[in-house]
């Protein structure tokens, strides 16, 4: 039986291209496999109807021959579903377009538009605008000091790696040499090219390798980097450490990455800490866990003893009848809530000290009193 690519869309055959376009939208961010609410066989099936009347050729031939006329070939097919589920969730779909000779042609299936809001690459680039290349990006480990982390501190952080050329400021060519149009791309900064699929002939562009998208190429080029832009060299950056920072997490130090060369952006650094541990503390979020031991009668009679915290020593009331085990909660004396205001707080454990040899005196006095405890 014929597929109905309008009731499939959910609209009426007189409907604009727009309000096609509008329904598919709709319809994909509901059934899409990467949502909740999604649907594999719905979104095949939404996506078959769209390729089709979204496309003013194919939507005429299906309004004269019906679905029926894509089994004898009138349609020229659509893309593997493989192939494009795989191009939708990384993106690919920006560089592609249906038969039309131009990427952003007005009869052609903007595929990156419809699908960029969907699954989060962002499509609708403007026309003929190439890629900006980026770096890569660097990940570097610092090991903090148990109170560097708690408080903060500031670190030098050393490494080698890809440059910006010093020389030419990443531009690859001679000081005053000037540049020229890239003889690749014509000064474009972008080569199309043209691919058979069964969706048809699909047009992608992709930036010009030579020039990296700049559209110019130097008349000579810099010796330092040999034209490259960038060099292998050492760098250097002091760190900001915030007071309260946890173990295994990262600050983003922004294009202090690798340099890709002429016409790049630079990646971003990544420093992540690791942090060491201090006898007698244990950190859990913001709070600081810690213990006192204390004696039989200083739990029996209650006393002031003096205990370690991050800020010094402080005193701790022991009421009397302390039992083993018992926590009192110091407030405010723990780690700063990174990014936030106020501290966590500190609990100390108490532990009563049990001799396991006493004098006969002790033991004696202590027969007396377990009649009368």
């Amino acid at each position: 039986m014929s597929k109905d690519y309008y009731k499939i869309l959910g609209v009426d055959k007189g409907t604009t291209k727009e309000e096609i376009k509008k329904s598919f939208r709709k319809l994909a961010h509901e059934y899409h496999p990467d949502k909740k609410t999604g649907n594999e066989d719905k979104f095949k099936e939404i996506n078959e109807a769209y390729q089709v009347l979204g496309d003013d050729n194919k939507r005429k031939q299906y309004d004269q021959y019906g679905a029926d006329f894509e089994q004898q070939g009138g349609f020229g097919g659509g893309m593997n579903w493989n192939d494009f589920m795989n191009k939708a969730r990384s993106g690919d779909f920006e560089n592609f377009s249906s038969q039309g000779g131009s990427t952003w042609s007005e009869d052609g299936i903007d595929l990156g538009d419809i699908f960029g809001d969907i699954f989060g690459f962002g499509g609708g680039r403007s026309r003929g605008r190439s890629r900006t290349m980026r770096g890569n990006d660097i990940q570097v480990s610092v090991e903090l000091e148990f109170r560097e982390a708690i408080f903060g501190v500031e670190k030098e952080i050393r490494l080698t790696k890809n440059n910006v050329c010093s020389v030419c400021s990443g531009s690859g060519a001679e000081s005053g040499a000037g540049t020229e149009t890239c003889s690749d791309c014509r000064g474009q900064g972008q080569i199309k090219r043209v691919q058979q699929t069964i969706l048809g002939a699909m047009q992608s562009v992709v930036t010009c390798q030579r020039c990296q998208g700049s559209g110019q190429i130097p008349k000579k080029v810099c010796k330092h980097c040999s034209g490259k832009g960038v060099v292998h060299s050492d760098s250097k950056y002091k760190v900001k450490i915030p007071a309260g920072i946890s173990d295994g997490e990262m600050i983003r130090l922004s294009e202090k990455g690798e340099s890709a060369g002429v016409g790049s952006n630079p990646g971003d650094l990544y420093v992540r800490v690791h942090v060491k541990s201090e006898n007698g503390f244990e950190r859990q979020g913001f709070d600081i866990f810690t213990a006192i031991n204390i004696s039989y009668p200083q739990a029996v009679l209650g006393d002031k003893v003096e205990i370690n915290t991050l800020e010094g020593k402080k005193n701790l009331i022991i009421p009397e009848g302390t039992i083993s085990g018992q926590k009192f909660k110091l407030k405010g004396l723990g780690v700063p809530r990174l990014q936030r205001s106020g501290k966590g707080d500190q609990y100390v454990t108490v532990i009563i000290d049990v001799p396991k040899k006493i004098s006969k005196k002790v033991k004696k006095i202590l027969e007396e009193l377990k009649g009368e405890l």
